[in-house]
């Protein structure tokens, strides 16, 4: 038991007051029965409530609390980065509303399943930039997943190597975090450039996690574009559609898995479950109090002793 506060002097007097007047008390109780040759046996035990009913008062203003007094708490979790494919193409709606709409949907529903663990984000077309870097704050994290749309990058294309340098070496320099790494890139596959084979193997050499999305159907869709469709250099109307093939490689070469959302398939859940199933490293550790304050125990006690008190009384002479 452990009490949060100390015993001061005016506790002190209150039960040196108590004690000296109620023993008066109790010898005048006892000399007036024996001179009328009476018992006072029940002041000796209403003595007995009160001094205990007083002494429980006592310790519940000292506020005592129960428990181990520290215990060491860790966190674990891991840092995610996605990465977003923004590409003009990512309009299209052959998943519905549309590509970019449905994935901007489950990434809302990820960051909230996995509270422990940070979330950064890296949107990318044939440039690349950090939208969001490593953070905990949902609030925000959910603020730049809205904001995704295929107009935030003014080169249009879509080229894989520079998100994927950008979001390894986020990944590999910061050393203040030991947390589990992971990188969830996130296209219809359409690549306009070669992904470098000694990324995929640094990924991989490093431990950190690739996962790849694809979004998209075979069958592929116009690209909507101010009420009509966005056409070719021959005004031919553009038709998009989902390159596995490309994702299923970096995939592979990286040691991660690959995953698909198409009008038909919804791989998202199994997505969400491979990260729950990637083990967290150690965050944090601290120790914490975790004691709970009893005070009421004594409290309770004390007035279940005054109410036997006051249902006994103290007869010193017979009528």
């Amino acid at each position: 038991m452990i009490f949060n506060r100390d015993w001061s002097r005016t506790e002190l007097i209150f039960i040196a007051l108590f004690v000296i007047f109620y023993l008066i008390y109790l010898g005048r109780t006892f000399w007036y029965a024996y001179q009328l040759k009476t018992s006072a046996r029940s002041a000796a035990l209403k003595f007995f409530l009160r001094s205990t009913a007083m002494g429980a008062l006592i310790i519940g203003l000292l506020e005592p609390s129960f428990g181990d007094p520290e215990r060491e708490l860790q966190a674990v979790g891991k840092d995610i980065f996605l990465v977003v494919d923004v590409s003009r193409s990512m309009d299209a709606t052959d998943v519905q509303p549309s590509r970019l709409q449905r994935i901007k949907f489950e990434l809302n529903r990820l960051i909230n399943t996995y509270p422990s663990d940070r979330f950064g984000m890296i949107v990318f077309s044939s440039g690349t930039y950090l939208q969001c870097p490593l953070t905990f704050d949902r609030n925000a994290l959910t603020i730049f997943i809205e904001s995704l749309n295929t107009q935030m990058l003014t080169d249009q294309g879509t080229a894989f190597q520079p998100a994927l340098e950008m979001a390894l070496d986020k990944q590999s320099t910061d050393t203040r975090s030991n947390a589990s790494k992971v990188i969830l890139l996130i296209s219809d596959g359409e690549d306009f450039s070669s992904v470098n084979t000694k990324t995929l193997r640094a990924i991989r050499r490093q431990g950190i996690h690739l996962l790849c999305l694809g979004v998209g159907t075979r069958e592929g869709s116009r690209i909507p574009s101010n009420g009509s469709y966005v056409k070719d250099e021959d005004g031919n109307f553009v038709r998009t559609m989902l390159q596995s093939e490309s994702l299923e490689k970096i995939a592979s070469e990286a040691g991660g898995s690959y995953f698909e959302i198409t009008s038909v398939r919804n791989d998202f859940p199994q997505l969400s479950q491979s990260i729950q199933q990637i083990a967290g490293r150690l965050i944090d550790q601290r120790k914490v109090s975790i004691t709970s304050n009893r005070y009421y125990y004594f409290v309770i006690l004390a007035l279940i002793l005054l109410s036997f008190d006051i249902m006994i009384t103290v007869r010193t002479f017979r009528l």
